[in-house]
């Protein structure tokens, strides 16, 4: 199915590695120009090269922390013409309330919570001159499953939702969708390293991480890929009639709730 993207611009925050890698890829193979941003110089320009070669698309990037005085700034003069804006960068750390502790959790929330409110409160104003575009916040499933020991992400994940949902409903007056996106665990390194985390706290082991991933749906975690598929279609004109809401791809996790 064409998507009907070719061409369009899109910027990704958080765009060297993880998710961020695979949508950048996933839109470079819809035919759309990018530009990337992440805090790694030697990793976007790696990747930009990939995709130039393969797809013969225009690749810009900036490597940046979007934490630094002024960041928002810099992005907004780098990218202020994309069609398409999907907010990636920034992990929300994981914990109970006293492992997290104020500075942990106000770095947490800089990057992932107010970079994201930020960058989409600037760039949402360039998209209104222009008459319109999408932006997509990649958030996470923690924001529907409230968990004891990710309580920083779980309750910065459920303001983001709350955040995109509020904007969303009403962005289509002026021509701009606004949706969120909740994946659940995701195959990438970030998940194993919090698997591993968990297997030695529930089991004494951190090599028995596999045990824990055996409990996921069809066992195993969602791969980036799939993950970027949907991305590319919530910011093609196939979705032209979504907004303000939160698609969750999580294979069913948070439906697995139980009164027993």
């Amino acid at each position: 199915m064409d998507m009907k993207l070719a061409g369009l611009r899109v910027l990704i925050t958080g765009a060297s590695q993880g998710i961020g890698e695979g949508l950048a890829k996933a839109f470079a193979c819809e035919g759309c120009n990018l530009m990337l941003t992440a805090r790694s110089a030697n990793k976007l320009q790696t990747l930009a090269a990939n995709l130039r070669a393969v797809h013969g698309v225009q690749v810009d990037v900036l490597a940046l922390d979007m934490t630094a005085p002024g960041a928002i700034g810099n992005v907004v003069a780098f990218a202020e013409n994309v069609d398409v804006l999907v907010n990636n960068a920034g992990a929300i750390p994981g914990g109970t309330l006293w492992d997290v502790d104020e500075d942990a959790w106000r770095r947490g929330w800089e990057l992932k919570v107010f970079g994201y409110i930020n960058l989409t409160r600037a760039m949402y104003t360039k998209m209104k001159e222009r008459g319109g575009g999408v932006i997509l916040n990649n958030i996470g499933n923690g924001g529907q499953n409230f968990d004891f020991n990710y309580i920083a992400g779980s309750t910065g994940n459920a303001a983001l939702m709350a955040f995109t949902c509020a904007l969303g409903g009403r962005s289509l007056e002026d021509g701009i969708r606004v949706v969120g996106v909740n994946p659940g665990p995701v195959d990438t390194e970030r998940i194993t390293k919090v698997l591993r985390n968990h297997a030695s706290r529930l089991l004494g082991d951190e090599a028995r991480s596999a045990e824990l991933m055996a409990g996921y749906p069809l066992g195993r975690a969602a791969t980036v890929g799939e993950v970027a598929d949907l991305f590319v279609y919530l910011a093609s004109p196939r979705s032209s009639y979504i907004s303000g809401t939160i698609v969750t791809l999580d294979g069913g996790i948070t439906s697995r709730r139980s009164v027993a």
